[in-house]
């Protein structure tokens, strides 16, 4: 009873289905088999946290048209000086 009386603002169902807005989970459950499923659970495959995390963030950033916006944000927060060996050949600079 006390889930029913402090959720009671989120279960108006009747009100969000005449919005058609979705009322059940299907959206989020049908988004998290294509997003993460289909894509982190092909035959052999292991991931650690971050490459795993790394994987998903690039491929919601593509399947929902964000990418640009969304590599913008992030390179600027990983950007890094490299310093290349002095027996590193560079091809096609000055």
């Amino acid at each position: 009873m006390n889930y029913f009386k402090n959720n009671l603002s989120r279960m108006n169902y009747a009100e969000l289905a005449k919005n058609n807005l979705p009322i059940g989970s299907g959206v989020t459950e049908a988004s998290c088999k294509t997003l993460v499923t289909q894509r982190m659970k092909c035959s052999g495959m292991r991931w650690d946290i971050a490459g795993g995390q790394g994987v998903l963030t690039a491929r919601s950033l593509i399947q929902s048209e964000r990418f640009d916006e969304g590599w913008n944000l992030l390179s600027a927060s990983y950007k890094e000086e490299v310093e290349l060996p002095e027996n590193v050949v560079l091809f096609g600079r000055k």
